[in-house]
């Protein structure tokens, strides 16, 4: 999957077929989504496309009005979200920022001057609430009648429903703030994950006895947040058996940071002790224990971690029977 800042680059195909969203968290109605992108682009010879933003545009219109709270809940970082894409089988992904410029765009002037000139969109599918340019004027009807006028096909998919629930990136944060991380990933299609580069910290846990692997979460509000069971992939040939803690760390620093901190149960003998540092790993949150809390004290924080590591141990060996939901391969999604 090839991935591109902005469409000025000539290694952009001069035609695609296209969906355009913000996709965070690539859950099931987007997979459904996908799968139709790419059998439609199949059939008419062109290779698929996404096209999405970053930041998420109710971020950007959150700082714009100084109301930081009004900002969505990230459910996925920007390389889970291509992640996923490229895993659905996208071709190409245009990430464009969402800046003035486009928040300003009339809607008319994103068909002529994004669509058509700059993707050369061919067929473009979208959702039941899709709408697009300033003050999102533009809707379906307005796309699809300049579709007919410039010379692309215009299709809409309706909403996708689980046992009665539509899925829906709201959908999945309620879930996950909520703490029932079953439902997201039923949402989901997979268990909810984070992945990243394994960093270097303060090292406080190996003081306390408890190695942590530390990964940040780039944005400042994670959809979900507390201590959790979990297994990480990408250390070991098998997935590892873990406790969590995803959140802003309040009993060490005030930073507001938010920081996944991991630690295995069992740390394999063949990494050794900074066997981790630099490794890609991606981090399944299968069952939240608790929310984050403050103690008074580091000898606080070190038998409350200890009764997390007791509590997660115990959660997954008794899931381990019925094994946690894998990924669903392309024809589960159709």
């Amino acid at each position: 999957m090839q991935v591109f800042r902005g469409f000025h680059h000539p290694g952009i195909a001069p035609a695609c077929a296209l969906t355009i969203g913000n996709f965070d968290g690539v859950h099931r109605g987007h997979q459904a989504m996908l799968a139709l992108l790419r059998s439609e682009a199949q059939h008419r010879g062109l290779p698929s496309c996404v096209l999405t933003f970053e930041p998420h545009p109710r971020d950007y219109f959150a700082r714009k009005a100084g109301k930081p709270e009004l900002a969505p809940a990230r459910i996925a970082t920007l390389r889970d979200k291509l992640s996923e894409l490229e895993r659905c089988g996208i071709d190409q992904v245009v990430v464009l920022r969402f800046n003035e410029a486009l928040a300003t765009q009339a809607a008319s002037a994103f068909i002529d001057e994004t669509l058509v000139a700059g993707l050369g969109a061919q067929y473009v599918l979208v959702g039941d609430d899709f709408r697009f340019g300033a003050k999102r004027t533009g809707d379906y009807a307005m796309l699809d009648a300049a579709g007919a006028e410039r010379g692309f096909d215009v299709a809409r998919m309706n909403s996708y429903e689980v046992h009665g629930l539509r899925v829906s990136s709201s959908a999945v944060r309620e879930a996950l703030a909520a703490g029932h991380l079953e439902q997201a990933a039923a949402l989901l299609g997979r268990p909810y994950s984070i992945s990243g580069h394994v960093v270097h910290g303060r090292k406080l846990g190996r003081d306390l006895g408890f190695r942590t692997l530390n990964l940040r979460f780039h944005h400042a509000k994670a959809a979900s947040m507390g201590i959790f069971a979990v297994r990480t992939h990408g250390l070991a040939p098998e997935p590892l058996d873990g406790v969590a803690s995803l959140g802003v760390r309040p009993t060490i620093e005030d930073s507001g940071r938010v920081l996944l901190e991991v630690h295995c149960l069992d740390w394999p003998a063949s990494l050794a002790q900074e066997g981790g540092y630099g490794k890609l790993v991606r981090v399944e949150l299968l069952h939240k224990l608790r929310d984050e809390a403050r103690y008074d004290g580091l000898d606080a924080l070190k038998a409350a971690i200890l009764k997390d590591a007791a509590d997660a141990r115990a959660y997954l060996a008794s899931a381990a029977p019925h094994a946690a939901m894998g990924r669903q391969t392309t024809r589960d999604r159709i």
